[in-house]
């Protein structure tokens, strides 16, 4: 390796990974206020905490990566052209495309390394992740519940004044409110002396024990002139026991966008499983189809491939009838068929829609390991010609440039994943179209470096802050 080269990669790989540290550093903790609900108030130790931001921690990296690919380009060769070495590379015949040579060869590998990661490591993570959370209260059921305050789980809300013992499981002073099925608030009010919470790991159920204590509830009559007299029902028990769903404790927002479990799969298993349910997707039309048509009496009077009935002879069958009760009554019966029909058809087109929305999120999940690589190359051949045509190098213009930038390709690309995952444009396009939208801007900013033409001036942008910058400073010194 040559000394340029050496020197460029040395400076490269400095910026990046400061740059990478730092905006790392911001995701993990916006990863962290996302599960707040989940990690605070629950007795979570170090150890914990480490697994729970460990396993989360490299599904940021496809976010991360290139955002640091592109920051760190514009910041690196924006100062190397500001202190003019740049211009000293060029007086000793050295040319813009020959600085590219080492750090392109570096991209390319960073690249290939990333494809790996997205194939190997974040399936694992995400899986172990889904799953820690899901075991969490299987190893320690006590931490869904924090003291001197009310606790939702499933439909109870429980507090309790003291929790003891090795995993918290021995509880004092309980109360526990119970929701109603019927939606009307908490009807039901338990409390209790004493509690143990008894879980397995092999279980899916948490039971709570509770000793001395009672039992209160809101009688609804079904006679409304009683219910003014609001009856209720109470009793003493010294042992009562409530089973509790463990899928439960953890629950995410109903609004927040699910986990597809396709995401924890790597390629291999992702062609493997797309197999499958593209087979059963066809075979499931072809069966809706067959179902159509023998409900209408077609009988199998169709071509399978295209799907479409054959010419049949057309009776008017209200002619075979005389009275007009008669007419109407096969109307009726008619109309009430067709609505039938119809029911029948938008039940088996929001299945089929799953099924391909199912299918679609395959090949997003297929193409999101490749876009990783290809995202961070299309970044450096974007930032690293931007960084030596506007000659600004450290924290103040390139974090705007990278920013901009940035923010535009994952607005693209998350508008079009969601557009593809509905069906609405082909997953190809669904995760490609930022990539080929910001692709003839890395071309054309490549091309303007490359002939140092001075194709672009961002002195209008610059010049009115160092103007105001002087202003400021000079009042400073007047004062």
């Amino acid at each position: 390796m040559k000394i340029i080269d050496r020197y460029l990669l040395k400076t490269y790989l400095i910026t990046f990974t400061s740059v990478f540290v730092i905006l790392f550093f911001i995701f993990i903790l916006q990863t962290v206020w996302l599960f707040i609900s989940e990690l605070a108030g629950k007795d979570l130790d170090i150890v914990m905490i480490f697994k729970f931001l460990a396993f989360a921690s490299p599904k940021l990296v496809p976010m991360v990566l290139p955002l640091t690919v592109l920051l760190s380009s514009i910041m690196t060769f924006g100062d190397l052209a500001e202190n003019y070495e740049f211009a000293a590379m060029k007086s000793a015949g050295i040319s813009f495309q020959r600085t590219l040579k080492m750090l392109s060869f570096f991209i390319v590998l960073l690249s290939l390394c990333a494809f790996f990661f997205a194939n190997n490591v974040i399936p694992y993570a995400e899986y172990k992740f889904t799953n820690f959370r899901k075991n969490l209260a299987q190893v320690k059921p006590a931490l869904a519940i924090a003291e001197n305050q009310f606790s939702t789980i499933g439909d109870i809300n429980i507090k309790v004044n003291k929790k003891t013992g090795e995993k918290g499981e021995f509880l004092e002073g309980v109360t526990i409110h119970k929701k109603s099925p019927s939606g009307e608030g908490a009807k039901t009010v338990i409390k209790a002396k004493n509690g143990v919470l008894i879980s397995s790991e092999e279980s899916n159920l948490l039971q709570l024990v509770l000793k001395d204590g009672y039992y209160y509830e809101d009688v609804t009559p079904k006679n409304f002139q009683d219910r003014d007299k609001v009856p209720f029902a109470k009793a003493n028990f010294r042992t009562y026991n409530i089973n509790i769903d463990l899928s439960k404790l953890n629950k995410t927002d109903e609004n927040a966008t699910p986990i597809s479990a396709s995401y924890m799969l790597s390629l291999s298993e992702l062609k493997y499983s797309l197999d499958s349910v593209s087979t059963a997707y066809n075979k499931e039309v072809i069966s809706v189809s067959d179902n159509m048509y023998n409900r209408f009496g077609f009988q199998n009077g169709y071509v399978i491939d295209s799907l479409l009935p054959k010419k049949t002879k057309v009776v008017d069958l209200l002619k075979l009838f005389n009275t007009n009760d008669e007419k109407s009554k096969v109307l009726e019966i008619a109309l009430s068929d067709v609505n039938s029909s119809v029911q029948n058809i938008d039940m088996n087109n929001l299945m089929l829609m799953a099924r391909r929305k199912d299918i679609n999120e395959h090949w997003l999940c297929i193409y999101d390991k490749f876009v990783i690589g290809l995202a961070s190359i299309l970044m450096f051949f974007i930032g690293a010609p931007l960084g030596a045509i506007i000659r600004k190098g450290g924290l103040g213009l390139p974090i705007v440039f990278a920013m901009v930038i940035f923010i535009s390709f994952h607005f693209i690309n998350s508008f079009t994943r969601r557009m593809a995952s509905e069906g609405e444009i082909s997953p190809f396009f669904g995760n490609w179209t930022s990539t080929l939208v910001l692709l003839p801007l890395a071309i054309y900013l490549t091309k303007v470096a490359v002939e140092d033409n001075g194709g672009i001036n961002f002195d209008w942008l610059t010049e009115p802050f160092r103007i105001l910058y002087a202003k400021i400073s000079k009042l400073n010194k007047e004062e």
